[in-house]
C-alpha cells in the first residue's frame, strides 16, 4: 500500500494551468524532497494532497493509504485527510497565544468541540504537548507568546503541533525558505528525526537543492506544473539542474554553500534522466 497516490491530477486558475496530469506515489516511511523554481506547481500540488484544494477534470484522483480523498474535483473521506499534517513557510501560529497553547491546537481534531472552543485541555494532552516541544528542542519556550520566538523556533513549534496531531504523513511547504542556514538545518534535522524514528512519511518542498541532497534520498522535480524528474537526490548535480531548469536553476542553489559546488558523485547506473514534459 502507498502512503500517497496522485493520479492524473490537473488544476487550472483561469487560463493558467498550474498542474498538468501529475502522477506520483510515495511509500510509507519515505522522506522525499519536492523541488522546483517559483511557479513550478509545488505549493499547488501540496495543497491538493493536503485536501485544501480539489483538482479539475474527471480523471484526477488522490488516495491516502489506499483510500480515496478526492476524485473528479470532489472530496471524499475527510477523516482520512486528517492523517495528513501540513506546515507552511508562514508558521501559522497565533502570536498572542503561548507556544504551548499553539501546540495543543494539534489536539482539536480528536477532542470534543466544546472543550476545544473553550481551550480546556486535560493533563494528558498538556503532557503530550510538552513532550512534543522537548522533541523539537524548544521546551524552554512553552510559556512564551509565539510572537516572541525566532523564525526557526516558530517553525519547530509548528512541527511540534503536527506531532500532537498524530498524523501519518507530514507535508512541509517551503519550511526553511525564510530561515537562516543554521535555523534551516535545525528544522531539517527535526523533520529527518521524525521520519527516521517515527516512520512518518515526509514530503518537503524545498528551494535549495543542497538540503534535498543532504536529507532526502529521493527528489521529485517540477517545472511548469509537471513532474520532470523523480529519482535519487544524489543525481542532482549543478549541470543536471541547469539542463532541467536553465537559468532558473540558480534559484535552487545556495551560492555560498561549499558543498553545493561539489555534489555527491552519482553511479553510472543511477544517472538522472529527464522525464518527458
Amino acid at each position: 500500500m502507498t502512503a500517497i497516490t496522485v493520479s492524473n491530477l490537473s488544476k487550472s486558475y483561469g487560463n493558467t494551468r498550474a498542474l498538468k496530469d501529475v502522477n506520483l506515489e510515495l511509500a510509507p516511511g519515505e522522506m522525499v524532497a519536492l523541488i522546483g523554481a517559483s511557479g513550478s506547481g509545488k505549493s499547488t500540488l501540496i495543497r491538493h494532497i493536503a485536501g485544501l484544494e480539489a483538482g479539475d477534470g474527471a480523471a484526477g484522483r488522490i488516495e491516502i493509504f489506499g483510500e480515496l480523498t478526492q476524485a473528479a474535483g470532489r472530496f471524499f473521506r475527510r477523516g482520512k485527510r486528517g492523517r495528513v499534517a501540513v506546515i507552511f513557510q508562514q508558521f501559522n501560529l497565533v502570536g498572542r497565544l503561548s507556544v504551548l497553547t499553539n501546540v495543543l491546537i494539534g489536539h482539536l481534531g480528536r477532542t470534543p468541540r466544546w472543550r476545544g472552543t473553550l481551550g480546556l485541555f486535560n493533563r494528558a494532552e498538556k503532557a503530550k504537548a510538552h513532550q512534543a516541544l522537548e522533541r523539537v528542542g524548544i521546551p524552554q519556550v512553552a510559556a512564551q507568546r509565539s510572537s516572541t520566538l525566532s523564525g526557526g523556533q516558530q517553525q519547530r513549534a509548528a512541527i511540534a503541533r503536527t506531532l500532537v496531531q498524530e498524523a501519518d504523513i507530514l507535508i512541509a511547504d517551503e519550511p526553511i525558505s525564510a530561515l537562516d542556514p543554521s535555523a534551516a538545518r535545525r528544522v531539517m534535522n527535526v523533520l529527518a528525526d521524525i521520519n527516521t524514528r517515527d516512520g512518518i512519511t515526509v514530503l518537503v518542498s524545498l528551494h535549495q537543492v543542497e538540503y534535498a541532497r543532504r536529507y532526502c534520498p529521493r527528489t521529485i522535480a517540477m517545472r511548469d506544473g509537471t513532474i520532470v524528474y523523480d529519482g535519487p537526490s544524489s543525481a542532482l548535480s549543478h549541470d543536471f539542474l541547469a539542463r532541467l531548469y536553465g537559468a532558473a536553476s540558480e534559484e535552487l542553489v545556495l551560492p555560498d554553500n561549499p558543498e553545493g559546488n561539489q555534489p555527491a558523485p552519482v553511479a553510472e547506473s543511477s544517472r538522472a534522466e529527464l522525464l518527458p514534459a
